[in-house]
């Protein structure tokens, strides 16, 4: 059930037609069973792998809660995490794991174990694996109070707006929402609405538009062969901004959802691309993930704290873990390993080199083109279909020589001048809401003119949105993590 589709549509209305006339002790209740048929329109079978994530780490809480020492609390966080991080291994890496081995085991014993259990991969198991576990930590830690009403921390684990890529939310700010009593309320109901609106463009105008040409030359690197250095650069900006707008189409439709029934998620993107640094963009991007990672696996290893060289070697471990999360390929580890060794050369660079207290606009903005360049350079790593596929297009990105047009890239030039519209219009607001209040501003204006940004925003998706008979329509990428 995409967020995109006509069924989700329906689905949230009557979703949340039925919330609203419901008493405040039914709410969660009723919401829980919304979230299990929102996961199990996928498949119904791994909706009972997300209750089982549910009722380990339920279970781990009230048992770290209950614990005498800190050795068993210990113990309880130490088993909630393997059964947990178990499961996500034999879903997901386990086919990783043994094909990379088998080469080598075959070298050394002539072993050969089989390669796959035929297992699907669940979709979300990544995020609401992490959500799950994130409680047990908080309560080890004495961070959260238990929750020991069972399905109000199922409903925690399964919120249908963020279950299947996230925002990752932490037990205290969204499981204490559940407790609270929400009403409807106008001002909830048309915050959430718009930023629904603002995803689907985000997402059918430019995103999945910005997908035609990824997908035509990434899909048939054959035919840039000889001399398509030009088009392999354009597909990789391309994907730039296709996974970006794709990704923030889905936080706003996810925090959209949420609002409308009074809850708040956390925000998710700022302006990654106005990042001067590769610190800087992952304090940007992904920023739930991001969070996660530091408060869950750099700050337990020991962070800042143990001297300059194991603080880099933490980066690098927690950069090649966030890889391996994101897909089980050699492809994604290559991706974080790339993101960690550039945050350490910086580090590096900013130990032997003077901060400067005042840097100008000119150097500023170099210092953000050459963060996007690296970052769109890694995007290959994370697009590329195989790791020789990522390999094939570096060796031909700056070979030139083909000539052709927009047609190379699968565009006909009303769909190139939408798109460029598209971004220019995001890039001027996004730079405008580095001075104003946008969102002030917008909700200061008649309500005439309100109404009618909203509607020119629906008109313009209605016409110029990818769907409808004939395009196939792109799934949010983040769905396979």
């Amino acid at each position: 059930m995409a967020f995109t589709s006509l069924t989700y549509i329906v689905f949230f209305t009557f979703a949340c037609f039925v919330y609203f006339l419901l008493s405040s002790k039914l709410k969660i209740y009723w919401l829980l069973l919304c979230s299990y048929y929102f996961y199990m329109s996928w498949n119904v079978k791994y909706a009972f792998l997300m209750l089982f994530s549910t009722i380990i780490t339920y279970l781990s809480g009230i048992l770290i809660e209950r614990a005498a020492t800190k050795r068993q609390r210990r113990i309880y966080v130490c088993l909630s995490f393997m059964l947990n991080l178990g499961i996500l291994f034999l879903f997901k890496y386990y086919t990783f794991l043994i094909d990379s081995l088998t080469p080598i085991l075959q070298r050394i014993c002539s072993l050969s174990i089989p390669s796959t259990l035929h297992l699907l991969l669940p979709i979300g198991i990544s995020f609401y694996t992490f959500q799950a576990l994130s409680y047990t930590v908080d309560v080890y830690r004495n961070d959260v109070n238990v929750e020991r009403n069972f399905f109000r921390y199922a409903l925690f684990v399964s919120f249908f707006p963020q279950l299947v890529a996230g925002p990752i939310e932490r037990s205290k700010t969204l499981l204490g929402q559940f407790s609270k009593e929400h009403k409807f309320q106008w001002k909830h109901v048309h915050e959430g609405l718009f930023l629904i609106v603002i995803g689907f463009f985000y997402k059918l105008v430019i995103a999945d538009r910005a997908a035609i040409g990824v997908n035509q030359v990434y899909n048939h690197l054959d035919d840039y062969a000889a001399g398509g250095g030009l088009y392999l650069i354009a597909a990789t900006m391309l994907f730039a901004v296709q996974i970006y707008f794709d990704f923030r189409a889905y936080s706003a439709i996810a925090c959209g959802s949420a609002n409308v029934m009074g809850y708040q998620l956390s925000r998710n993107f700022n302006m990654p691309y106005f990042a001067d640094s590769i610190k800087d963009f992952w304090r940007r991007w992904h920023i739930s993930l991001s969070t996660w990672f530091k408060e869950y696996v750099y700050v337990p290893l020991g962070g800042n704290r143990k001297g300059f060289f194991r603080t880099q070697l933490h980066i690098m471990i927690v950069f090649l873990a966030s890889g391996l999360w994101h897909g089980a390929a050699w492809n994604f580890v290559i991706w974080g390993g790339l993101h960690g060794l550039y945050q350490v050369v910086e580090n590096v660079i900013r130990r032997i080199r003077p901060k400067q207290r005042e840097v100008s606009t000119a150097r500023r903005l170099a210092k953000i083109l050459w963060t996007f360049v690296l970052i769109d350079f890694a995007w290959i790593f994370f697009r590329a279909n195989t790791l020789s596929d990522s390999f094939f297009i570096i060796r031909n990105l700056f070979c030139f020589g083909m000539t052709g047009d927009l047609s190379m890239l699968g565009f006909q030039t009303i769909e190139a001048l939408v798109l460029l519209i598209s971004l220019t219009a995001v890039f001027l607001l996004d730079i405008a809401s580095l001075n104003w209040n946008l969102k002030r501003i917008f909700y200061g204006q008649h309500l005439i003119i309100r109404w009618f940004i909203y509607y020119f925003i629906l008109f313009f998706i209605i016409i110029f949105g990818m769907y409808g008979p004939g395009f196939d329509a792109q799934e949010f990428i983040y769905f396979q993590f």
